[in-house]
């Protein structure tokens, strides 16, 4: 007669059953777990390290990208030969490792005439230098030479003869309040805004930018003619306006839209 097993006889079949509730795992399962890399894993990874080292010493260690030559472009004042001393970009240097940020930096501190400059690689030997020079919208005179100014109101070079085309600046504010009130620099900036908002026929002919006071500016013209701009407020209105009355006074010498609204002319 068959006795039925013992409680030990049941646990001890349950555990060798190796079940996923705590038994223990089979030697394959653990082995397939902490594979080792397998070789073409490997042999990708050095080729990898190895195209990267290549591309590290080609760049950095090599004579194969290093700096050559220096071209500049432009240049309408200032010449090649001055803005590259002003660079001093390294001739021999890894083409890689030189500081563009640093170049254009002190190349516009050395040079303020220079509004922006690009510094561009210009791969495998050359570095690239693209200028933008400021242009002088009113030149301020004294003791005989003349500082220029540029449409953001930046004084930025002094020069012993005064550029064609580029009117006068002539501050008569001395005894004004205005003065007082807004400061030269302020004025300054009234006075270049007032050049920059001219109709392009008047701006040709303008000879003498006048500031008597912050709401009272004039244009001198060739001719002898002028124009009371008054303040600079209102620029784009007035600029139309002028060229209106212009066109329906040709002849005459005197033109005011300092109020646009009641503008006049007088004089031939």
């Amino acid at each position: 007669m068959a006795t039925a097993p013992t409680t030990a006889e049941k646990s001890g079949a349950r555990g060798s059953k190796g079940s996923s509730d705590g038994g223990p795992s089979r030697p394959g399962a653990r082995n397939r777990r902490f594979r080792a890399p397998a070789p073409r894993l490997l042999l990708s990874a050095l080729g990898l390290a190895a195209v990267v080292a290549g591309a590290v010493w080609a760049l950095y260690g090599s004579d194969w990208f290093r700096v050559e030559r220096v071209k500049t472009s432009g240049t309408r004042v200032l010449t090649p030969a001055e803005v590259e001393k002003a660079a001093a970009v390294p001739l021999g240097a890894p083409l890689a490792s030189v500081d563009t940020d640093a170049i254009e930096a002190r190349t516009r501190r050395l040079l303020p005439r220079i509004e922006s400059i690009e510094v561009v690689r210009s791969w495998p030997h050359g570095i690239g230098l693209e200028v933008t020079e400021r242009k002088p919208v009113l030149l301020i005179e004294k003791g005989g030479k003349f500082t220029e100014v540029d449409a953001n109101g930046v004084r930025f070079a002094t020069v012993a003869t005064a550029p064609r085309g580029v009117p006068l600046l002539v501050l008569d504010a001395a005894a004004s309040p205005s003065l007082r009130r807004f400061g030269a620099d302020r004025l300054l900036e009234e006075a270049v805004r007032v050049r920059g908002e001219l109709p392009a026929e008047v701006a040709r002919d303008a000879r003498v930018v006048r500031v008597a006071s912050y709401d009272s500016i004039t244009v001198e013209l060739t001719g002898g003619r002028t124009v009371l701009w008054g303040s600079g407020e209102h620029g784009p209105v007035k600029a139309r306006v002028l060229t209106a009355l212009m066109k329906a006074a040709p002849k005459a010498g005197h033109f005011d839209v300092s109020a646009p609204t009641a503008p006049a002319s007088s004089g031939s």
